[in-house]
């Protein structure tokens, strides 16, 4: 009874007049933003996390979900339309989804696709409610040390499926437990690696660094590549999409298959959209009658169980987020740091004296995919032309966005500076294979690692590492890093077995990879570079932090001891694969799927040079003139010359969403821009601009 009167209470709060207008609000950002290939939803809250900053925790989650939750229904736009997955979740709707546009049924693949995702996304609504009353018992057995060893169970298993190296994952995550350590320490007041500046007294902000990890590599790459998103136009649309309706309909036992697997396998941490979406799509090809010869041709029962899996799959990962604190996705970890920004601790009291918050969340689910399948209903055709967008207009007004939701975080122009180094970071990260969500991880679960360590090893001593739901929780990653390490030692010790019969003969010799093309400079440089920058930076942090109290030094020094470690036995694995005769630096597969694969290195550093002095001179143009002025001035410079668009329609878009952009945050919001050395000069000029507009 409890659970039901608290679920109608969230349902009350949720539709409330202007809370239901921001839930809105996010839906048709989401769509945007879905819309748009190379954008994506972990782009998307990463862009709209420090616009919730001054809202209310119900309204800033219902507002994240209702974005998060619709993105996967817009990508299917341009994934059917035009054969651009909108993300990479996306990549298995166009097998059959395009084949579909092309013969002219468009229309019909994408009515059959919104049905499916409607009923996915709240069949994965429906699930996460129902998962709740379930968990709440369990959850409520947990103790300190239960929920630490949680802690370091979702950090170990995000960084054991990140991109397949689980080294490089575990590393990454430990750099991102690091960042967490930096500023005051609650317990003692020492201050740590603050290099005497009252601006990270308080940590490195969440909101800069997840816009420079996600955000600005997509951008710049997007900049760089010089072409529209999307290279072609599609043939007309929505006549048949009642069609597709039907189709989704006599298909219902389809759908519901594929959205049990999706939700399902969404609670899996780390698996990640593509791998379900694709799992999802094998599973039906197998199931239903023919499909193993008509997949891949244009069968709308493949868009249909594509599309069912891909929004039911969202549910599913907000079970072990919002239960465990351990987030599914780079994207539910960015959720986590919207739980952390505005107060809210995963875990135990989501599902006990915060039921009400968890209710809003799913509520917002429900209803954000019926308001998104309904927009798509209405207006496909409209958001169909978004996907067409050239890169030179899309990347100066997005980038905008990303400085002032940057600089929103604690309106200080160190944001800015933080975003600056992270972009270069996550860019770096990107481009070399290693894998960014789990930094974004080890900061979010940092500061709960060490308060939770703190108390474990002051209440119970090293006791606590003997209780037994400890020891069962913290078994799972101990267990599958020793089974890893096993397989990757008997791989290079056993010879492999000669078949029954075959006459024994000398060991054959290593087999030699066949490069696919010569390999850069700045691979074989970057490659091995970036685990000795990793050493670097853990030997540094462990001799820098001896002398502060134990209190602080505890848990940077775990955890920069584990990382320095992790980066020895990498070495050691190098070695033994370069003994075995095995590829080290592996050259790059070029696509002309990824212009920037296909490019030579030369012409992509150059770009990304120029993309990145791009970036940087908003910063100059922000000390020398402010914020405000330097966007207008960097979005029409970047139209014209970088984008190569007419002068009158970029002093057109320009203008017009500098304008827009000067209202909300100067006269709505009133926010305090950062100063320049020419409104110190001519103070008139703060307030001339005001005066004007």
């Amino acid at each position: 009874m409890h659970l039901l009167e608290q679920a109608m209470a969230a349902f009350t709060v949720i539709f409330d007049p202007m809370r239901f207008l921001i839930i809105m609000l996010g839906c048709v950002l989401g769509l945007f933003i879905g819309v748009i290939p190379g954008i994506g939803g972990l782009a998307g809250m990463a862009l709209l996390l420090p616009f919730t900053y001054t809202m209310d925790p119900y309204t800033a989650l219902a507002f994240l979900i209702g974005m998060w939750a619709v993105t996967p229904t817009a990508d299917t736009i341009p994934s059917i339309l035009i054969g651009v997955p909108g993300a990479a979740g996306s990549a298995a709707t166009v097998m059959d989804g395009y084949p579909m546009a092309r013969r002219g049924e468009g229309g019909r693949a994408l009515g059959a696709s919104y049905t499916a995702s409607l009923i996915g996304g709240i069949f994965g609504a429906v699930l996460l409610g129902l998962a709740i009353p379930i968990l709440r018992p369990f959850m409520m057995a947990f103790g300190t040390p239960e929920l630490l060893a949680l802690c370091v169970l979702g950090l170990t298993l995000v960084a054991a499926v990140s991109q397949g190296n689980m080294m490089k994952g575990l590393v990454a995550a430990c750099f991102g437990v690091v960042i967490a350590s930096v500023g005051d320490e609650a317990q003692t007041g020492e201050l740590r690696w603050t290099f005497d500046s009252i601006y990270l007294w308080e940590g490195v902000p969440l909101e800069a660094l997840v816009l420079g990890l996600f955000a600005v590599p997509e951008l710049i790459e997007l900049g760089a590549a010089r072409q529209s998103v999307a290279l072609h136009k599609s043939e007309s649309i929505v006549r048949d999409q009642f069609r597709g309706v039907k189709d989704a309909i006599q298909n219902i036992r389809l759908v519901f298959q594929s959205s049990w697997l999706g939700a399902i396998l969404g609670s899996v941490p780390g698996l990640g959209g593509p791998a379900i979406d694709w799992i999802a799509y094998g599973s039906a090809a197998k199931s239903v009658k023919g499909g193993t010869e008509s997949f891949g041709k244009g069968d709308v029962r493949g868009v249909i169980a594509c599309e069912a899996a891909n929004n039911s799959r969202e549910g599913g990962a907000l079970i072990p987020t919002l239960a465990f604190g351990i987030p599914a996705s780079a994207t539910m970890a960015i959720l986590l740091g919207a739980f952390m920004m505005h107060g809210i601790q995963p875990g135990p009291k989501l599902l006990t004296e915060q039921l009400d918050i968890t209710y809003t969340i799913v509520w917002s689910l429900m209803i954000a995919n019926i308001i998104g399948v309904l927009i798509c209903f209405a207006f496909v055709s409209q958001l169909a032309k978004l996907a067409l967008v050239p890169a030179g207009i899309l990347v100066p007004t997005v980038l905008a966005i990303v400085f002032i939701g940057a600089y929103s975080a604690t309106r200080d122009i160190g944001d800015i500076i933080v975003l600056l180094i992270f972009s270069v970071i996550g860019w770096g990260m990107k481009r070399f294979g290693w894998a960014r969500a789990p930094v974004l991880l080890g900061l979010v679960l940092g500061g709960l690692v060490e308060q939770y360590l703190f108390i474990s090893t002051s209440r119970y001593g090293s006791d606590w590492l003997t209780r037994p739901g400890v020891v069962l929780i913290l078994a799972i990653p101990v267990l599958y890093f020793a089974y890893s390490a096993a397989k990757f030692f008997l791989k290079r010790r056993t010879p492999a077995l000669a078949p029954v019969g075959a006459a024994v003969s000398e060991p054959a010799p290593p087999k030699q990879a066949e490069p696919a093309g010569p390999i850069s400079l700045v691979d074989r440089i970057m490659l091995p570079g970036m685990w000795i920058l990793a050493a670097i930076l853990f030997a540094t942090a462990l001799a820098t932090s001896t002398e502060w109290a134990l209190a602080a030094r505890l848990m940077p020094q775990t955890v920069s001891a584990v990382g320095l470690f992790v980066v020895i036995c990498s070495g050691i694995g190098i070695y033994m694969k370069k003994r075995a005769g095995e590829t080290i630096v592996k050259p790059r597969k070029v696509t002309e799927a990824d212009p920037l694969e296909a490019m030579p290195d030369r012409e992509l550093y150059k770009r990304m040079g120029i993309m990145f002095a791009w970036v940087l001179s908003v910063f100059v143009g922000t000390l020398l003139i402010g914020l405000l002025p330097t966007l207008l001035v960097f979005m029409i410079g970047y139209m014209r010359f970088e984008g190569r668009q007419p002068w009158i329609r970029t002093l057109t878009i320009a203008i017009v969403i500098w304008i827009a952009m000067f209202i909300l945050f100067d006269n709505l919001l009133n926010m305090p821009w950062p100063q320049s050395y020419l409104g110190d000069a001519f103070p008139a000029l703060r307030t001339m601009v005001s005066d004007i507009i």
